[in-house]
């Protein structure tokens, strides 16, 4: 039977194609990228060892100062960190992205590379150009790209009616968005390139008021994920010290929709890597609520805020490990995880 569909698959000549059984190139999802948050990797991808996939494109959206470009860099520092040898090309539409900014957040200068844009099509080309010869490399070292914002893009017909004092919309925006996604989505899932996009979101007109995403159906279609962010500030007694962003998966391949998780993002350290777990914990009882504290694996009893000022010493690899089952039963399609533990 496979010499049968294999004969066929070259008649086809599409060299994309192949039987279900040796793997979809450019569909199969092997690795993730680590997002700097256990929780939201498990939003992402339902393992808390998961997070961004490897080749797909994750939408991040929210309203203005939800904190997206902090957030973004702070999946970038992640990656950079996991991939001594990786770099990051980082498309530009804000003028926001300082070079201190990027040196305080902790990342390499020399492996991350910022380039402006101003229109889809400069974003489309260069993207494509990147990708092409990407592809080419018999030797390539790992590669992230991303984009902030897809808002802030117009179009070279809005850039020509601008300069000539022309007050009309271009109305081919959204067809020409789509067309871009159309043909990134199948680069990048050859390439095994992750890429994050920013995006606006806005409230919807109507009798029941929604949040929804700018720029057409494009990205909408071409997202792996698209999580919608908001945020409320997080205080030290009167100084803001950072944001708790939650999280929304608006939409998913690989876990349920319309799950939520918070984030924890100080301004100082960046993305808390264990925030989110101690409710995880409670929730599946491997840590048990009692009065005022939790009562851990081992019988011994402490505050939440204990646990969470030295994490390491109590989110030990088995603890993990568990956590883990419960992340995919939490957030992973079906609930049909087979597991040994009392806890999932």
């Amino acid at each position: 039977m496979s010499d049968f569909f294999k004969d066929i698959i070259k008649t086809t000549g599409n060299e994309y194609a192949s039987l279900v059984s040796d793997g979809i190139e450019g569909a199969d999802v092997d690795n993730f990228v680590d997002t700097g948050s256990y929780i939201f990797n498990a939003l992402l991808s339902g393992s808390i060892y998961g997070g961004l996939p490897s080749n797909k494109i994750t939408a991040i959206a929210g309203e203005s100062a939800t904190g997206k470009t902090f957030f973004v860099m702070g999946m970038v520092k992640s990656f950079l960190d996991a991939n001594p040898d990786a770099g990051c090309l980082y498309f530009e539409s804000e003028s926001a992205i300082t070079k201190q900014m990027v040196i305080d957040r902790g990342i390499d200068p020399n492996r991350m590379v910022i380039i402006p844009v101003t229109t889809v099509q400069e974003f489309r080309t260069q993207a494509i150009k990147v990708l092409d010869s990407y592809l080419e490399k018999s030797e390539k070292r790992p590669m992230m790209m991303c984009l902030d914002s897809l808002g802030m893009l117009s179009t070279t017909k809005e850039v020509e009616d601008t300069s000539e004092g022309k007050e009309t919309r271009d109305m081919t925006r959204a067809q020409v968005l789509k067309a871009a996604f159309r043909v990134l989505t199948l680069k990048l899932g050859r390439a095994g390139v992750p890429m994050v996009v920013t995006n606006h979101t806005y409230e919807s007109m109507g009798l029941f008021s929604t949040k929804e995403m700018g720029g057409g159906s494009g990205l909408k279609y071409a997202a792996s994920s698209i999580v919608f962010l908001s945020k409320k500030k997080e205080k030290d007694g009167s100084e803001v010290v950072g944001n708790i962003i939650h999280c929304k998966n608006y939409k998913s391949r690989l876990t349920i929709e319309n799950k939520m998780v918070d984030v924890r993002l100080n301004y100082e350290k960046g993305l808390d890597k264990y925030y989110g777990l101690l409710e995880l914990a409670e929730k599946y009882n491997v840590f048990k609520k009692v009065s005022t504290r939790y009562e851990l694996p081992d019988g011994s009893k402490e505050f939440g805020k204990t646990i969470m000022s030295n994490p390491t010493k109590y989110f030990t690899k088995d603890v993990m490990d568990i956590l883990n089952e419960c992340a995919e039963k939490e957030f992973k399609y079906g609930n049909v995880i087979q597991t040994d533990n009392e806890w999932c």
